[in-house]
This record gives C-alpha cells, structure tokens and sequence, in this order.
C-alpha cells in the first residue's frame, strides 16, 4: 500500500537558525508566504530549554503551515533591541510581513498548539489531521487493514497522538489481537494514556474480552429463562447483556441494562450502570445508541 499521507515530516527550512543578517530574509519575506514564529533564546534561560523543543514539536506538526526562526539573544543583541525584548523567551509571531501575535515565557503545549492554530487558522486540516480522518473513515466503515495502515504511518510520524493509538488499538480489537491491543494500551503513559480515544479503546478491549468470555446460545436461553421466572434477576441481565452484545446485538443489551437499571440501580454498587458507561465509552459518545440511551438513562434516575 502507497503512503495515505506522503512524507508527513516538515519541509526543509521549517525550523531554522536566524541572525540579525537573515532576519529580514528568514521572517518578513518568508511570512508574506506562511506565518513564521520567532522564538528569542539563549543558552543560559532555563524556561528556554523547556519551550524550544516543545515549539518545535508543534511547529514541525503543522507540516509546513508555518516557520520557525530561533535567535540566540547574546549573539544577536541588537536585533533583540530593536523588537524590544526585555526577557525571554519571547516569542513573536509575523504574517505578511508584520508582527500580528506573540508571548513571553514558557507555555503549555496546549497553549502553542492553540497559538499555531490562531495563525494558520484559514489554512484547513493539516496532512496528519486529514490522514487521521481518513484512519478513522475506513475504520467505520469496516476496513480494518487500510485503517491499521494509515494509522501505523502516521504514529511513525507521531507516537505521542493519542487520537491514532486510539484507532490503532480498535483495529487491533477488530482483528481479534485482545492481547497486543492490551499491551499497547497497558504501556501507555502520562497525558496520552487519558486521552479520549484511548479510554474509547479501552473500554471496547474490556467489552471485546467480555464477549470472549461470554455463553453460547444455549447459555443466553439460560439467561433468558432466569429473568423470565425473576424480573429482578440483575446478574442474569447483566450476562445476557454481554452475551447479546458479543452477538452484535447491540440495542438489546443496552436494553437488558437499562431495564436493571430501571428495577433497581443499586444492585451491586450500580453493576449495571457501570457496565452501561462503559458501552457508551466503546460506542462513542457521538453514537446515536450512546446518545439515545443517555436520555433514557438520565430519565430512569432522575424522574
């Protein structure tokens, strides 16, 4: 299969060294072409050391949306001078030959993605956010070896996008690989092992285990027999519920646990309840069953 996303590594220039002598050449003329982020350093500042390769990572993530020229202050004070810098970092951003946005001192990693987004906000989705969308279109729609792929490319670009471990971990789940999907999602750590799409994939992986567990049909009868002679049979719901939904019926287990619910929410430290968060974080929340059985859930506990 031919790349999904061509080269997602930045442009040659992206990020460069700059001096008072390329200055003009390096931001005014290069920002009338894209926004060029100026970041003034030096080797001694400590916040410096932290806020370089972070700029450079999202710089560099943009994938030739926009420039980055780092000047060394000691080397280039008169440059400094002139733009008035009194402390640093500082960080000044130029468009069309102007300075149009700026900071001072270090910043969240959000914050600079938010910065970039602020300048190249008309310019559309970057290449990795399209390939991203491609990922997860072909993973809807069930082609779980193009989605692996263009997933697989795009975290050889970055390993740290908790959006493409997400959707690589239910290709995994979908292709029945239970334990490697654990093991990715296991050595997880810090701000990506929080991120939504991989809690999404968590949750499916505890359901896909589930169901590997769950009774054959003859069980699901059993299943079905207890709650005909107990209606408040809450742990044959809750079985029944994973069995139908290893059979692909969804609709009916989310039934089965709101049904618990709906006799008794407490049974078993809110069993049901928990179980049913957990298929609205496999689901989506954007699911159209998620979002339908969170109105009835919301209906059950507060009327």
């Amino acid at each position: 299969m031919e790349p999904i996303i061509g080269d997602m590594s930045a442009p040659p220039g992206t990020v460069k060294d700059g001096d008072t002598a390329s200055f003009t050449q390096d931001v005014i003329e290069s920002s009338r072409e894209v926004p060029v982020i100026v970041d003034f350093w030096a080797p001694w500042c400590g916040p410096c050391k932290t806020l370089g390769p972070t700029i450079e990572k999202a710089v560099k993530s943009a994938s030739g949306q926009v420039k980055l020229v780092k000047i060394n202050v000691d080397e280039n004070q008169q440059l400094a001078a002139q733009l008035r810098v009194q402390s640093i970092p500082a960080v000044f951003a130029f468009k069309n030959g102007q300075p149009v946005d700026g900071f001072v001192g270090n910043q969240p990693e959000s914050q600079i993605v938010a910065f970039i987004q602020r300048l190249t906000g008309d310019a559309g989705p970057s290449p990795i956010e399209k390939a991203v969308e491609q990922g997860e279109e072909a993973l809807s729609e069930g082609d779980v070896s193009t989605a692996a792929e263009i997933f697989g490319q795009i975290l050889r670009a970055e390993p740290e996008n908790g959006r493409v471990i997400g959707g690589l971990c239910q290709c995994l789940i979908k292709s029945g690989d239970l334990e490697e999907a654990r093991a990715m999602l296991d050595g997880l750590e810090g701000k990506v092992a929080t991120d939504a799409a991989v809690q999404s994939a968590r949750a499916a992986l505890e359901l896909a285990e589930q169901s590997a567990n769950a009774g054959d049909a003859g069980e699901m009868s059993e299943f079905e027999a207890r709650i005909a002679a107990d209606g408040n049979d809450h742990e044959a719901r809750i079985e029944l519920s994973k069995a139908l939904l290893a059979a692909g019926r969804r609709e009916d287990a989310v039934d089965q646990l709101l049904e618990s619910i709906r006799r008794n929410h407490d049974w078993n430290d809110d069993a049901a309840r928990k179980q049913l968060l957990t298929l609205f974080e496999a689901f989506g929340h954007a699911d159209e069953l998620t979002v339908s059985a969170r109105r009835q859930l919301s209906s059950i506990l507060f009327s």
